[in-house]
């Protein structure tokens, strides 16, 4: 039976004493009662979902969202493990993915990063020129600008303190070739500084 205990402290002056007294939450419903309550409920839901409610769709009721389109098997790029995704793309564009149920390694399961893969390239949200913050807000400026500024940002701070001032981090998003790239980079740059962002 659920129950609590209450405490109750003494007067100051008879500190030492303390009185407990217990009382149950519903004194009408034992803890065997509730578990018995529980089966029954467990029971009807689950009669609930025969062959009435759920059943196999019909070859004839599927319909295309995007006539035309094709299924392209891939690899997400969120980290190293390599889960499958069947990207669905329509004229070079890709409008939707599914989980790849064959795949070795991620056996039709995405965490939750790779079940929002397609938001690389489908959000609203996404970058898709450099940004500057002016005066409290955010400005699109050109790439040359921006690889100007941050080049010219990073040969003073070389210059002032040295190679080592400057941590490069790598990214769970980009390619292999891209990654090894960031590291000769590191390296032509003159410090050991880099690591991955996973392991920060």
């Amino acid at each position: 039976m659920a129950s609590r205990k209450i405490v109750k402290k003494a007067s100051e002056g008879n500190s030492h004493l303390v009185s407990t007294k217990t009382f149950t939450i519903n004194p009408k419903l034992a803890r065997r009662s509730f578990m018995k309550i529980a089966a029954a409920t467990a029971a009807v839901a689950g009669m609930s979902f025969g062959p009435k409610v759920v059943r196999e769709l019909k070859a004839e009721e599927k319909k295309e969202a995007y006539p035309g389109s094709k299924l392209v098997r891939t690899v997400c790029t969120h980290c190293a493990v390599g889960c499958g995704i069947k990207a669905e793309v329509q004229n070079g564009v890709w409008v939707r993915q599914e989980v790849a149920s064959d795949h070795p390694v991620s056996r039709g399961g995405h965490c939750c990063k790779g079940a929002g893969a397609i938001d690389m390239v489908t959000s609203e949200k996404r970058l898709t020129s450099p940004m500057k913050k002016v005066n409290g807000k955010w400005q699109k400026i050109s790439w040359k600008q921006a690889l100007d500024e941050v080049c010219s940002k990073l040969m003073e701070i070389r210059d002032k303190d040295g190679p080592d001032a400057v941590h490069w981090n790598g990214s769970a998003k980009v390619s292999n070739e891209m990654a090894y790239l960031q590291r000769k980079l590191a390296a032509f740059w003159g410090t050991n500084n880099i690591d991955h962002q996973a392991r920060i």
